[in-house]
């Protein structure tokens, strides 16, 4: 099964599951972690439904860049990861 998680930054705001998953897309996947625990998707999508610009998802070691329809493909083995960019001065 594919596997999402969350990075510790977003665990100080909210629960954030480890999610198990057969999903076959990464929109499908963040699904099922925001039936788990609705108040993740405010800090992960915006009012459009689109990855915030604050937030990063890596699939399989890789950067998604599809932030608005989150139509990438996951395997059977995927690993998701879904953290905040950080940024500094």
């Amino acid at each position: 099964m594919a596997v999402v998680q969350f990075t510790p930054q977003l665990r100080r705001f909210t629960e954030t599951p480890v999610v198990q998953t057969t999903a076959g897309s990464l929109r499908e996947a963040l699904e099922e972690a925001f039936a788990i625990n609705p108040r993740l998707r405010g800090y992960v999508l915006d009012d459009q439904g689109h990855v915030r610009p604050n937030v990063v998802v890596f699939i399989d070691g890789r950067r998604s860049e599809d932030r608005v329809r989150l139509a990438d493909a996951l395997a059977p083995d995927s690993r998701v990861h879904v953290m905040e960019a950080l940024s500094g001065g």
